[in-house]
C-alpha cells in the first residue's frame, strides 16, 4: 500500500483518506476506462459501437485473502474449452479475484476445492444447479423448482465468480461464458437435445467463423510421437483453448501485431497476459504463458477468438527484458519456432506436421454411424448441419467455373 501511495504522490496528488472520495474516484476511473486505448482496440476487434458506455455497480466488498479458510475463484457450469457437461473452473486459497483472472498465479482445479473447503464447495454446487439444468443432478430436489425458473432466464453456459470469506460463500456475479468454437458447437447441440433451446437458437449460437476454425488441421499423431522420441517436447502446461499452432516466438503484443500485419505466423509467449495484450493476441496464431489457469485472461480471450492457448507452463521461464525463453536447458529467442497443442497442453521445439481436422476425417469414414459414436464432436457437427438444412434458403446449383 505504501508503494501505491508513493506512486500517487509522484503524480502530484495525495491519496484521499475520505472513503466516499475514494469511492467517487473509483467509479470515475471505471467510466474513464471506456475511452482507454485497450478498450478502444477491443471494441474495434469485436465491432462494438463507440456510442455505448460502461456501467458501475457499487457493492459490499468481501475478502478472499483472510487466511486458509478463505479463497476466490471462477467457475463455469460447463467446460468452455470442450463443451463437456462438468463443473469447471479454478480457485485459489487466501487470494482475491484478480489473482485468478490475471493469471499471475497458478490456480487449483475447482474439483480440488471439495477437499480444501468442503462446506463452501457444497454451497457452490447448490448455486450452480440454479444456473443450468443437469450440471449436478445429485443436488437437492428442493432446488429444482427454482432451477427451472432460472434456466428459462439464462439458457446458456454461465461464467460464475465467487469469493469465500472465512468459510462463507459469496456469489459475486454470473454471466454468459466465453467459449471455444468446439464448446460453442457442443453446448448448442446439447442444450437443443435437452430441450433448453430451439433448433433455430442452436443454429444461431455457432457462427460461420467458429465452424471454419473447427475444420482447421491439427497435429499429426505420428509426427507428435516422433517429436517426443527425439526429445523435442519442451513442457506440458494447462490446456486452455484447443487447437494446434506452429509459429515463431514473440515476447510482446506490439511485436505480434507488427509481424501479424506482415502475415507471419507468430506465437505470443508471455509470463501472463493482461487486457493491454488483446491486440497482440488477436494477431497471433497461438498463446503460451508460464503462469495462470483455465480462467486466466489469456485462456478466456483465446477461447473467444478461437486460437490455441496453453497456460501455467511453469517449466518454462520467460525473460521479457532479454527477449528469451528458457526451457529444457535451452535458450529460445524471438523468431525461433515452436509448436503448441492447446488440446493436450504440449509445447514442442520446431514445427510439427499437420493432419486434417477430425471432423473432415470422420466425414470421409465409410461407417458413419460408428463415426458418430466414436466422436461426439462429429455427431454434434452433423446434427447442426441437419438443422441448417431445415432453415437454409440458398442452394448451390453449379460451380463458379461451370460453363
Amino acid at each position: 500500500m505504501k508503494e501505491f501511495k508513493e506512486i500517487i504522490s509522484k503524480e502530484g496528488k495525495e491519496f484521499p483518506q475520505d472513503p466516499y472520495m475514494q469511492l467517487h474516484l473509483a467509479t470515475q476511473a471505471v467510466f474513464r476506462s471506456w475511452l482507454g486505448d485497450r478498450a478502444r482496440e477491443y471494441r474495434k476487434i469485436y465491432s462494438i459501437s463507440e456510442d455505448l458506455s460502461t456501467a458501475v455497480n457499487v457493492v459490499t466488498m468481501v475478502f478472499g485473502n483472510m487466511g486458509k479458510d478463505s479463497g476466490t475463484g471462477v467457475t463455469f457450469t460447463r467446460d468452455p474449452a470442450t463443451g463437456e457437461k462438468k463443473f469447471y473452473g479454478d480457485f485459489l486459497i487466501n487470494a482475491q479475484g484478480e489473482d485468478v483472472v490475471a493469471g499471475i498465479r497458478n490456480t487449483l482445479p475447482i474439483v480440488n476445492m471439495e477437499e480444501v473447503l468442503p462446506e463452501a464447495y457444497k454451497q457452490l454446487l447448490r448455486v450452480a444447479e440454479l444456473l443450468v439444468k443437469h450440471v449436478f443432478p445429485e443436488c437437492f430436489a428442493e432446488l429444482q423448482t427454482i432451477a427451472k425458473k432460472l434456466e428459462r432466464h439464462f439458457l446458456d453456459l454461465q461464467d460464475i465468480e465467487f469469493t469465500i470469506e472465512r468459510g462463507k460463500l459469496w456469489m459475486l456475479q454470473t454471466r454468459n461464458g466465453k467459449r471455444s468454437p468446439q464448446a460453442a458447437l457442443m453446448i448448442a447441440i446439447d442444450m437443443y437435445h435437452e430441450g433448453l433451446i430451439s433448433a433455430e437458437e442452436a443454429l444461431m449460437r455457432v457462427s460461420p467463423d467458429e465452424l471454419e476454425i473447427l475444420l482447421h488441421p491439427l497435429f499429426d499423431s505420428k509426427a507428435v510421437e516422433e517429436a517426443k522420441k527425439a526429445g523435442r517436447l519442451l513442457t506440458k502446461g494447462t490446456d486452455a483453448s484447443p487447437g494446434a499452432a506452429k509459429g515463431s516466438i514473440v515476447f510482446s503484443a506490439k511485436k505480434a501485431k507488427e509481424m501479424g500485419k506482415e502475415g507471419l505466423p507468430v506465437i505470443l509467449v508471455r509470463p501472463f497476459t493482461d487486457p493491454n495484450d488483446v491486440g497482440g493476441i488477436k494477431a497471433s496464431i497461438g498463446v503460451l504463458t508460464s503462469t495462470g489457469g483455465k480462467t486466466s485472461h489469456a485462456a478466456v480471450v483465446t477461447r473467444q477468438i478461437g486460437i490455441p492457448c496453453i497456460v501455467g507452463a511453469d517449466a518454462i521461464r520467460v525473460d521479457d527484458e532479454r527477449g528469451e525463453m528458457y526451457a529444457g536447458g535451452k535458450i529460445y529467442k524471438e523468431g525461433d519456432w515452436i509448436s503448441i497443442d492447446g488440446g493436450s497442453g504440449e509445447v514442442f521445439e520446431g514445427q510439427i506436421a499437420n493432419a486434417p481436422s477430425p471432423i473432415i476425417q470422420y466425414a470421409l469414414a465409410d461407417d458413419q454411424q460408428k463415426a458418430r459414436e466414436t466422436s461426439p464432436l462429429y455427431a454434434a457437427y452433423q446434427d447442426l448441419m441437419a438443422i441448417a438444412d431445415k432453415y437454409t434458403r440458398l442452394g448451390a446449383w453449379a460451380n463458379a467455373d461451370t460453363k
